[in-house]
């Protein structure tokens, strides 16, 4: 197969997405396929130096210039290659290539829902709005898909209000090797690295501070869960440095010491941390898919998330399943108190129990294997160019 690979711009603030697409470039290359990868070049971006005009000529770059370029690659690609959309963000270019073969990756419509007012965590301006209506009106011409979860194929047929011609789910693979180790000597590793003292367990969260991540209601579980029991254990936060909201919430935490954000982290210590972790909470309000979970799971580590899809497709019914912290504020504290009273029945959990949890979760964990995505996502690129009509 040639493959042109749509990927999102180099400036842009996705974290998750370059990870993803370089698995499929590299994945169909190591299988014999030819790729090129398009995707816009920041011109009039760095042109400006103030954050709001770079995001509005970063708008240009990517869907004013980049269009007319596509538009002449175009005349010099054969005419069987396929054209792959690594997000289904990217749907503005979709029609560029609507009549010939193409497959659009679709992560998550958390942007789309928002948009609706589907979401009351998330309120979405107008020009917001209009954005992912851009958006929408670009991958609504596509007839070929994979989503990363059953809850995002849902949603994604709702949103088409159509079935489209391809509709796959394919779970993404773990493009990183994440196994369990020995624990004592992990947790050494990271007490010297982090210069603090985790040689007795900690209990371990991993993401950024979007909405959806939910590190405020993190934040509430630790604070009621340190105020019912009787370990100490440090909370290490993985990802980036809090906003100012976050932030906020922490300084309010009795137990500031105990919390700790940790950016930069070095992927053979972020695995160590995964390793070590006594515990791992992931109390997202949504998701496309949730990789930490399954690099916990993998990692031998028991975990604890929201009970609602995604979520459950990843855990399988393996880990300790909390409800989604609800929106009215009086609510929260009796939420974060429950939440924590489950973490503590985990934390205090026999050692046979806990094994045999891990257990669950290795082997659980074993479906998200990068090589198994691959092989489906290559047959399904091989289907949409053999039922395409030239």
């Amino acid at each position: 197969m040639n493959i042109v690979f749509f990927t999102h711009p180099s400036f842009s603030d996705h974290q998750s997405m370059p990870r993803f697409a370089k698995m499929l470039t590299d994945g169909m290359k190591e299988r014999g396929h030819h790729v090129q990868i398009w995707a816009p070049r920041a011109k009039f971006r760095q042109l400006v130096k103030t954050s709001f005009f770079k995001k509005w000529f970063g708008y240009v770059d990517q869907y004013v210039l980049f269009p007319r370029q596509v538009k002449k690659m175009l005349k010099s690609v054969h005419q069987d290659s396929l054209f792959v959309f690594t997000d289904n963000a990217l749907g503005p270019w979709v029609p560029l290539v609507a009549e010939r073969p193409h497959v659009i990756h679709c992560h998550d419509f958390l942007a789309q829902r928002s948009a609706k007012e589907e979401i009351e965590e998330n309120k979405t301006s107008w020009t917001g709005k209009q954005y992912q209506n851009l958006i929408k009106s670009g991958y609504s011409q596509g007839n070929n898909f994979i989503s990363v979860s059953q809850k995002t194929q849902q949603d994604l047929h709702r949103f088409l209000n159509r079935t489209p011609k391809i509709s796959e789910v394919v779970y993404n693979g773990l493009n990183r090797n994440f196994k369990p180790g020995n624990i004592p000597t992990v947790r050494k590793e990271l007490s010297q690295y982090f210069k603090m003292d985790l040689t007795k367990g900690f209990i371990l969260h991993v993401g950024g501070n979007q909405w959806y991540k939910n590190r405020i209601g993190l934040l509430k579980i630790y604070d009621a869960w340190r105020e019912i029991s009787s370990n100490k254990l440090t909370l290490l936060c993985i990802g980036e440095a809090p906003n100012d909201i976050i932030f906020s919430k922490y300084l309010s935490s009795k137990f500031t010491s105990s919390i700790h954000f940790l950016k930069d982290v070095p992927d053979e210590m972020l695995k160590k941390a995964y390793v070590g972790a006594s515990a791992f909470i992931f109390p997202s309000l949504d998701e496309g898919f949730g990789w930490p979970i399954a690099e916990a799971m993998a990692s031998g580590t028991p975990v604890m998330t929201t009970n609602r899809m995604p979520m459950t497709e990843v855990t399988n019914g393996t880990g300790i399943a909390i409800d989604r912290m609800p929106f009215e504020k009086e609510e929260q504290e009796i939420w974060a108190i429950e939440s924590a009273r489950k973490l503590e029945s985990l934390i205090i959990m026999s050692p046979e129990q806990k094994q045999q949890m891990i257990k669950e979760q290795v082997q659980n964990a074993a479906r998200f294997k990068k090589d198994t995505a691959l092989d489906s996502i290559e047959d399904i690129y091989l289907q949409v160019l053999e039922k395409y009509e030239y």
